[in-house]
């Protein structure tokens, strides 16, 4: 069974060190490439911007995009 069946997009409050679930759900999607990512395995967020990122490299280029132009 695919760990996204039983539940939908989940609302979240990004803070540190961990998050609050708003609306319950078994996913959120990276703010960079729309993909899902399961919230047990979420480890990348932005508490100033509220997204979250499938990985390391997606956080960082939503970061370089952010200062571009700086």
């Amino acid at each position: 069974m695919n760990r996204m069946d039983s539940g939908g997009e989940a609302v979240l409050r990004y803070a540190t060190p961990d998050f609050q679930v708003l609306r319950a759900g078994t996913y959120v999607r990276c703010a960079v490439t729309g993909e899902a990512i399961p919230l047990d395995l979420l480890r990348y967020w932005s508490v100033a911007r509220q997204e979250a990122y499938v990985d390391a490299e997606a956080a960082f280029r939503r970061e370089r995009e952010t200062h571009s132009g700086s």
